[in-house]
């Protein structure tokens, strides 16, 4: 199964997240088939940059978003109607 996550990047203490595509099988921080954003818990305005079409496209071909990044989506869906 294909699922969308994050990909812990960052130092200690200090995370930043990545948004990918990638096989529920691989290890968090493993290989991914796509990356279609980020996220940043740390910045001032806590940053989420997410293209919409491709994550769109994914979940439409199967794609299970985690529940964390499923939030994710919905904020960064809400900040760009607003």
């Amino acid at each position: 199964m294909v699922k969308i996550r994050l990909r812990r990047m960052g130092a200690k203490k200090n995370p930043f997240y990545r948004i990918v595509v990638a096989d529920s099988r691989s290890p968090r921080d493993g290989r991914c088939i796509e990356e279609i954003g980020y996220y940043d818990p740390l910045a001032k305005d806590e940053q989420i940059k997410v293209d919409t079409e491709r994550a769109q496209y994914w979940i439409d071909n199967g794609a299970q978003p985690t529940d964390t990044v499923r939030g994710l989506l919905k904020k960064a869906a809400a900040k760009a109607e607003a």
